[in-house]
């Protein structure tokens, strides 16, 4: 038999693609990923939109209220800027009050952020009578005007003694239905039932389960709450202003005497507004990124 009927008898390995085009692919699908100059565009232009608010305050805050109240109005920074702040916090009493907003804000996220997701554990993955509906009445609360409740609560606090008193803002707020809910849906999905089990087949009691499997899974979405929750009490106006006074006030309480008076100074009031952003400025700029690391995060586990 020669080599040539050999070689027609057995038959040829298949052929496979090169490794060079399926590199290209690969290639080729991750350069869809990057973003194109209209997208720059586009984003440059809702940061300049979002950023113009901020920074009128700031030019509002560094000129006088005369020059404020001329026709066309300014569009550059003046030389009053620390005057008036330092107007702002002399005449609002700004110490106390960053104090106390600062000891409220911190107080109802930390207690809003564990609460909530111990909350949304026992919703999402525990077992127990009548949890559909009282998932459903906490989130039909969520429907009822605050408003409605403002009378209400007032009576109760005054019955406690609690009048003018910070734990009259703290504790109607400890825990949210948004919040419950918030994080109920994301541990649906985040967090595998299986892993609870193997847990509590290791010997783990239900509050080792709870630190060391549903903090940490839950932790992404623990830190958009708590950020979202910050900023809330932090901006909360009607109920502060209706609860505590100026002795005792609260960032947004201590502003609103800025704005009485026969002829409130505009370019003061602009100062205020700007010291009691400051803090919402300095949180995000310092745990934004671990925010933001927390949502990827939570996104690439999902």
């Amino acid at each position: 038999m020669t080599t040539s009927e050999v070689t027609d008898r057995v038959p040829l390995p298949q052929t496979r693609p090169a490794p060079e085009r399926r590199t290209r692919r690969v290639m080729g699908a991750g350069k869809q990923m990057h973003a194109g100059p209209v997208t720059y565009i586009v984003l440059t232009v809702f940061a300049l939109v979002s950023l113009a608010p901020l920074v009128w305050t700031a030019i509002a805050a560094s000129r006088t209220d005369r020059r404020l109240a001329q026709t066309p109005p300014p569009l550059w920074f003046g030389g009053n800027l620390f005057k008036n702040l330092q107007a702002a916090w002399d005449q609002a009493g700004l110490g106390t009050a960053m104090f106390n907003s600062v000891l409220v804000a911190c107080t109802i996220t930390a207690s809003t952020v564990v609460f909530s997701t111990l909350a949304g554990f026992a919703f999402a993955k525990l077992r127990f009578k009548f949890s559909n509906a009282l998932l459903l009445l906490t989130i039909g609360t969520m429907m009822i005007p605050p408003q409605l409740a403002v009378v209400p609560l007032y009576l109760w606090m005054s019955k406690l003694g609690w009048s003018n008193q910070l734990q009259t803002v703290i504790l109607p707020t400890l825990v949210t239905a948004f919040g419950t809910f918030f994080m109920r849906q994301y541990l649906v999905q985040a967090l595998p039932t299986e892993l609870i089990e193997a847990a509590r087949v290791d010997g783990a009691s239900s509050l080792r389960v709870v630190w060391h499997v549903v903090f940490p899974a839950a932790r992404p979405a623990m830190a958009v709450l708590g950020l979202l929750t910050f900023v809330f009490a932090w901006n909360d106006f009607l109920w502060p202003i209706i609860a505590l006074n100026q002795q005792n006030p609260t960032v947004q309480v201590a502003l609103n005497s800025l704005g009485t008076g026969y002829v409130p100074d505009q370019a003061v009031i602009m100062a205020g507004a700007l010291l009691g952003t400051l803090p919402l400025l300095i949180a995000f700029l310092l745990f934004g990124k671990q925010i933001v690391g927390g949502i990827m995060q939570g996104a690439v586990k999902g």
